[in-house]
C-alpha cells in the first residue's frame, strides 16, 4: 500500500465506481421477512455469469435454510477495491465475503466484524471441521469469520505420463533431476514430430504470487520455508534469502540461459501458459492436484492420445508440501449491520446448515437428474457438469463446503478421484507458512511494494540482467526500504503470540 494521501486518492476513486453498488444494502438489514423467514444480504464474488433472479438452486437453498437471499455478486477484477470501500463506509451487507490481508484484518482488529470464535462449538457442521482452518484466519489470536474452506496443500507435478514412459523418465525431486528431466523434454523431441517446439516447463509473470508461488512450491519441496523461517531465536528470515531457494532461483537462471525455458516468461500471461499446456508442448507443470483430470480432458481434445498423471510435489528432504491458507475468502460479519448476537448466532446457523448433507449435496453435485444422476449407494456421477459449473459453482465457491464431508462419494475417472485422494494425503505433509497470522504494521503500508521489489529483482537474476553480487544488493535495498522492519516486527508479534 501506498503513502496516506494517495490511499485516501485511491478510496475515493473507488468509492465513485461502487456508489450504486452500496446502495441500501443496509436499509433494513436487521428485519424479519414475514413469517419467520430471515433476511440475509451477502456480498460475494462473481463466478462465472451471476446467476438468474428465481433460480432453482437459490430456491432450494432459501427453502431449506429459512431465509431470503440478497446477493450483490461483484466481479472479481474489481472485488478488493469494492471491499475495501464497504469497510471504509461501513455500509455493508450481513455477511461479506473477504480476503485475509491488511486492510481487512486491520478492520477486523479495529472492532468492525463480530468475534465468532468461541460461538462456533455450536454449531455442528462448523465445529466438526479441522482446526487449521481457523488457526489460519486468527488474528491476534481471535477469529473473525468462517473460513470458505479449501485444501490446506495441493501442489502437484502434472506430467505428460506418455513422454516420461517413452523416454524413461521419473518425476523429479532434486534440483538436478528437475535440470535434466526438463532439458529432456525439451530436446529429445518427445511428441514425435521432427520439429524443435516442446518444453519441459512454462514460466510465466506471476511465478511468485501469493500462495500458488511457482518458486515457492519448488523452494519448499527443497527444504526452503513456506514464505518465513523462524529461527532458534526467534527472528524472521524470507525464504529469498535461504540457500535452499536459490537453488530454484539458480535452476531456473540455467534453463533460462540455455534457452530451455520461454524466454518470455516475464511478460507471459498464465492463460497463453495455459493454452501452450492445453495443445500438448509442454511435459511438466506444478498445479493444484485436482486439476490434472482438467489437464487430461483439455489435452484429449488437441492430442486424443496424449496422457497426464499426477505426482506429490515431494523433495529428497522428506514429505513436504508448500502449506496453503485454507480458503478461498472469509466470511464475515460487519457490525455495523448485524446489530446483535442473536443476529450473529442466527446468521451463523444459516452459515452451518449450509453444511447438512441436503444443502453439502446442492453445493458439491447439484440437482439430482439435473446436474448429477445417482450411480449406487451414496456414490454419485455428474450428468451435466457444464449445467453445475454454470448454475451451481457460483454459489458452491463462495459458500462453506469440504469435499467428503456430507456429500455422497462422485463417481470420478481415474485420475480424477487420484487428484482428490492425493490432496487429502498432502495436508499431511503441509509445511504452513508461520507469518500467515502475523501483524506487521510496516507489511500493511509497504508490503505490495516491498513484495514486487524482491519479485522484479527475482526475474533479473533469472534472465541475468543482474549477478550474485547485484541479487544480494537487490535484498539489502528490500531491507533498507522496510523489509527489515518487517522482519523484526513479525518476530515481535510471534514471541507475544507465544506467550
Amino acid at each position: 500500500m501506498k503513502a496516506t494521501k494517495k490511499k485516501a486518492v485511491a478510496v475515493l476513486s473507488t468509492l465513485a465506481l461502487v456508489t450504486g453498488l452500496l446502495a441500501g444494502c443496509g436499509s433494513d438489514e436487521g428485519q424479519a421477512a414475514e413469517g419467520g423467514v430471515q433476511n440475509v444480504s451477502i456480498a460475494i464474488a462473481q463466478v462465472g455469469d451471476v446467476p438468474s433472479k428465481g433460480n432453482e438452486v437459490q430456491q432450494k437453498i432459501e427453502a431449506y435454510t429459512n431465509t431470503k437471499l440478497d446477493i450483490q455478486w461483484i466481479p472479481a477484477s474489481a472485488y478488493n477495491d469494492k471491499i475495501n470501500v464497504m469497510i471504509a463506509s461501513s455500509d455493508m451487507p450481513k455477511i461479506v465475503k473477504v480476503q485475509y490481508n491488511p486492510t481487512v484484518t486491520s478492520a477486523m482488529r479495529n472492532d468492525v466484524f463480530w468475534e465468532v470464535g468461541p460461538l462456533l462449538k455450536d454449531y455442528k457442521n462448523l465445529s466438526a471441521q479441522n482446526e487449521r482452518f481457523f488457526d489460519n484466519i486468527k488474528v491476534e489470536g481471535k477469529i473473525y469469520g468462517v473460513p470458505v474452506f479449501s485444501d490446506i496443500a495441493r501442489a502437484t507435478v502434472i506430467y505428460r505420463k506418455d513422454w516420461f514412459d517413452k523416454l524413461n523418465l521419473k518425476v523429479p525431486t532434486t534440483p538436478d533431476e528437475w535440470y535434466e528431466t526438463i532439458k529432456t523434454l525439451a530436446t529429445s523431441d518427445p511428441d514425435g514430430d521432427g520439429k524443435d517446439n516442446t518444453f519441459g516447463l512454462m514460466l510465466f509473470k506471476k511465478y511468485t504470487e501469493d500462495q500458488y508461488s511457482f518458486t515457492t512450491r519448488l523452494g519448499v519441496s527443497f527444504g526452503a520455508p513456506n514464505k518465513w523461517k523462524v529461527e532458534d531465536d526467534g527472528s524472521f528470515t524470507p525464504e529469498f534469502m535461504t540457500p535452499e531457494y536459490m537453488q530454484v532461483l539458480d535452476l531456473l537462471k540455467r534453463l533460462y540461459s540455455e534457452k530451455l525455458l520461454n524466454q518470455d516468461f516475464a511478460v507471459f500471461d498464465s492463460t497463453e501458459a495455459e493454452k501452450k499446456y492445453d495443445t500438448g508442448v509442454v511435459g511438466m507443470r506444478i498445479g493444484v492436484a485436482q486439476n490434472g483430470k482438467s489437464q487430461q480432458e483439455r489435452l484429449s481434445k488437441n492430442d486424443p492420445d496424449g496422457v497426464v498423471d499426477i505426482a506429490g510435489l515431494l523433495g529428497v528432504s522428506g514429505d513436504r508440501v508448500a502449506g496453503q491458507t485454507g480458503n478461498s475468502g472469509i466470511l464475515a460479519f460487519p457490525k455495523a449491520t448485524v446489530k446483535s448476537e442473536e443476529e450473529l448466532k442466527n446468521l451463523l446457523s444459516f452459515l452451518d446448515k449450509l453444511m447438512d448433507p441436503e444443502m453439502a449435496t446442492l453445493l458439491m453435485r447439484g440437482i439430482e437428474d439435473k446436474h448429477y444422476k445417482k450411480a449406487g449407494e451414496d456414490q454419485v456421477e455428474m450428468s451435466d457438469f457444464d449445467a453445475f459449473q454454470r448454475e451451481v459453482k457460483p454459489y458452491r465457491d463462495n459458500l462453506p463446503y469440504v469435499e467428503g464431508y456430507n456429500v455422497p462419494k462422485l463417481k470420478d475417472t481415474e485420475l480424477g478421484e487420484k487428484g482428490t485422494e492425493l490432496a487429502k494425503e498432502l495436508a499431511e505433509h503441509a509445511v504452513p507458512n508461520p507469518a500467515l497470522t502475523l501483524y506487521s504494521s510496516t507489511y500493511g503500508d509497504r508490503g505490495a511494494d516491498l513484495d514486487q521489489m524482491i519479485a522484479d529483482a527475482q526475474t533479473k537474476y533469472i534472465m541475468g540482467k543482474i549477478d550474485e553480487n547485484g541479487w544480494k544488493q537487490e535484498i539489502e535495498n528490500w531491507g533498507n526500504a522496510g523489509g527489515t522492519k518487517i522482519r523484526e516486527e513479525y518476530a515481535e508479534d510471534y514471541k507475544k503470540q507465544a506467550k
